[in-house]
Order: structure tokens, then C-alpha cells, then sequence
């Protein structure tokens, strides 16, 4: 990426708002207001906005609903029977892999559970799990209670890794060291994409290639990656991960989730899961007999049929992803957080009162900076709030703010800084 100089300036803002080739894509969202004011929404890492186009998809399927009734299934435009085929190269392209690779289905947390019944199967030996310390609360209630269903201490199995002492974020070397140095008592890395907290973008090639080469399986929890970091699942050779809809992926609140389960498992009936009809065959699914026969790829994972509305309102923003593509919001992405970083640091990185704890470089973060608050507290979040600015806050001391490619724009960030130099005056 070119280096670009930045300016705390309208007209700097404005010029690069000009030039972005993305910059007709916030017109097809909804922005909320905030104390009557449209806000400057930073939360996409929480709740991404609705697009305006939402409502239409829907009317779409509650339409041949009214019309078709249970023929809706295989007649219509979008037959439901195969409806989940809509969304998969979109999903494919977003995440890095080939269409039977990725199913959408399900919500993430109940997603990580169905893949750890076939990928975490510890034995006496080989039992550890490897995750970042401070994990999202559910991915550790997901762990503890796995490790517990096969009898097991989680006290004992979950291995947790910490910064170094002064540190916010997980060196990579530390990462690999660690995972060497469990070795065939390793039996899966399950890690974050994007630590949650800390806004860090974990090296997913090289602790995949890593947790490999101690014959233990590497999977992924892509909550704050998918639709946000460049992802190439497949090449990267990840066995196996999960991710949300309602973030970046803007597709409502608490909507379906999706798994990306790499090829070389797509025809393995042999390995243990938690089977459903709908994760069968599809060309003898009506037969309805015993003996599961699970279906190519990720799909032989599913268990339930689809949920026709939550795919309607998933496809509306798809739909926007693979227009954009992914790669040219990667790089506006790159731009409007290096446009927020250099403003907090020229406006505040002195003040003492904030310090970004994101890495600084592009390729270990996606668009959110997490700001640790060192005076003022909830405070200053409330503060900014009530200027409009709408970010995210999480216990103790931190603030998120993820400008969102699809949507923001260079002005928001520069609204932005002058509400944090005011702030900063109150709070000095």
C-alpha cells in the first residue's frame, strides 16, 4: 500500500472520501442517530448496519411464503431445498475457500461445538487445547464444557497463552514456541482469528502449519475476521472454523453463523459428529432410512434445514460483499484505521489518558482499534457517546472503535477527532 500522508484536516477527509473507490457503498445502509444526529457508527466489530436492500430480500420469502406454501421448497426463484447453495460463493470468496468448503447454518457457539465433536477427540496422551488468554467469554464456556463432556480438568487440558509481562498482545514466536513445546500432548489449537479484546489479527497460516506439525488440529474461531481480515482458509490448510453474520458481515442481529471444514475431510463418514437429516445426503435424504450417510464437504455437517428469513437478510449483504470484493475493502480498510490511528496519536498519544493497543501494523489487525482508557474510565465513553460517536466498551478499560469500510467514510474518522480533542480537554 502506498504510504499515505495523513492530515488532521476536513479537507484532507473530504479529498480521500472523493477518491474512495467504495464510497457509493454507504449510501445502501442505515445509519442510527444519536441525540437526533446521524452518529459516527464505529460498532460494525459488534452489530454491523442494516443495508437499506434487507427488507426487499425478505418481502421476497415471506412473499412466495404467502403464495406457495410448503411447495416453496422446490418451486420459486430461490427453492428452499437448496437455498443454503445461494450464499456459498460469497462466503467462499469472503473466508478463502472453495464453495463445498463453507455452509452457512446454526450460530457460532453451537457451530463450535458440533466441529469439536470431530475434531477434539483427546486420548491419555494427546489431550491439550491451546487458546488465547481471555478468550471471548463463550468460546471459553464452549471449551471448559467439552473438556468436561470427555471427563476431562479443564484446569489441567486448556492451555491459555498471555502476552509478556507490559505487553497487550501475543507474540507469534511465543505462539509456535508454545505449541512446540506441548508437542504430541497437543491434540488442537482453537484460537481466535481476531482477538476480540485487543483488536490483534493472530498469524493464522503459521499456527495452523505450526499446530500440524505436532499432528494436532488447528481450528478457528473468525468472529471479528470473516467479512474484516484477507482470509485464505483453504490455502492456509486450517482444518476447521467458524464465524458470526451479524458483524461485518452485516446480516442482523444474532443471524446464522457459517463453518468453512477444509476438502480433505469433505468424504470421511468415519469421522465422529453429531448428525442431523439435514447433513445428509440430499439425493436419498427422502428415503428416510437409518444409517447416516452425511453429505460432500461442509455441508454434511448440517443438522437442521435452513432458516429460510435468516438466509434472506444474510444474502441482501453478500450480495453488497461481492460487488465490492473483498479485497478493495481490505484495502480501503487498511487506510481509514491508518487514518484513525494517526489521529489518536497526534490528538492524544500524549495525553495519558489513551493508548492504543492494536498493533500498529496493518497486517497484524483488521479495522478496529482497541483504546485502553487510563483516566476518565466509562466516563469518556459516555462522553463520546454523547457527542454521537457509537463504539463499543468493555470492561475494565477499553473502548473499541472499528471504522467499517462498507459504510464509513474518511469524514466520520475526522468528526471523530474533534470530538476526542474536546474530550480530552474535559478529561485532562
Amino acid at each position: 500500500m502506498t504510504q499515505i500522508e495523513y492530515k488532521f484536516s476536513e479537507d484532507f477527509a473530504k479529498k480521500m472520501d472523493a477518491e474512495d473507490p467504495m464510497k457509493g457503498f454507504r449510501d445502501r445502509f442505515f445509519f442510527p442517530q444519536v441525540n437526533g444526529k446521524e452518529a459516527i457508527y464505529f460498532c460494525g466489530n459488534s452489530l454491523g448496519l442494516q443495508p437499506k436492500s434487507v427488507k426487499s430480500y425478505l418481502d421476497k420469502e415471506l412473499d412466495n411464503w404467502a403464495k406457495l406454501g410448503v411447495d416453496g421448497h422446490f418451486h420459486g426463484e430461490n427453492a428452499w431445498y437448496h437455498i443454503r447453495q445461494k450464499s456459498k460463493p460469497a462466503l467462499a470468496e469472503i473466508v478463502g475457500a472453495h464453495t463445498h468448503e463453507v455452509v452457512a447454518m446454526n450460530n457460532l457457539t453451537s457451530n463450535l461445538h458440533f466441529l469439536m465433536v470431530s475434531f477434539y477427540q483427546p486420548t491419555k496422551k494427546r489431550n491439550k487445547i491451546i487458546v488465547e488468554a481471555g478468550a471471548f467469554p463463550s468460546d471459553m464456556y464452549m471449551l471448559e464444557s467439552q473438556v468436561k463432556f470427555h471427563g476431562l480438568d479443564p484446569d489441567e487440558v486448556i492451555v491459555e497463552l498471555n502476552p509478556r509481562e507490559g505487553e497487550h498482545t501475543l507474540r507469534t514466536e511465543d505462539i509456535l514456541r508454545e505449541i512446540e513445546n506441548q508437542g504430541d500432548s497437543l491434540a488442537l489449537v482453537n484460537m481466535a482469528g481476531i482477538q476480540y479484546y485487543t483488536g490483534q489479527l493472530f498469524d493464522i497460516k503459521s499456527i495452523t502449519e505450526a499446530a500440524h506439525n505436532q499432528g494436532a488440529y488447528a481450528g478457528f474461531d473468525l468472529a471479528h475476521a470473516a467479512g474484516n481480515a484477507r482470509l485464505k482458509l483453504h490455502e492456509w490448510n486450517v482444518d476447521f472454523a467458524t464465524w458470526c453474520s451479524y458483524k461485518y458481515m452485516n446480516s442482523g442481529p444474532g443471524n446464522v453463523s457459517g463453518i468453512f471444514v477444509h476438502e480433505r475431510f469433505a468424504d470421511r463418514p468415519d469421522l465422529p459428529r453429531f448428525a442431523g437429516w439435514w447433513g445428509y445426503d440430499e439425493g436419498q435424504r427422502f428415503l428416510m432410512e437409518k444409517g447416516f450417510i452425511p453429505m460432500h464437504g461442509a455441508d454434511g455437517w448440517q443438522v437442521a434445514n435452513s432458516n429460510v428469513l435468516a438466509l434472506a437478510a444474510h444474502q441482501a449483504s453478500l450480495d453488497i460483499f461481492q460487488e465490492a470484493g473483498i479485497e478493495n475493502l481490505r484495502a480501503k480498510s487498511e487506510k481509514l484505521t491508518g487514518y484513525l490511528a494517526f489521529l489518536i496519536e497526534q490528538i492524544g498519544g500524549k495525553s495519558g489518558i489513551l493508548e492504543i493497543i492494536t498493533p500498529n501494523n496493518p497486517a497484524e489487525r483488521g479495522c478496529q482499534l482497541s483504546l485502553h482508557i487510563h483516566r476518565g474510565g466509562k466516563a469518556v465513553f459516555d462522553e463520546w457517546y454523547s457527542q454521537g460517536v457509537v463504539g463499543d466498551w468493555r470492561n475494565p478499560n477499553v473502548i473499541r472503535l472499528a471504522p467499517t469500510p462498507l459504510y464509513n467514510s474518511f469524514l466520520d474518522v475526522y468528526r471523530f477527532g474533534l470530538i476526542l480533542e474536546q474530550s480530552l480537554k474535559k478529561f485532562a
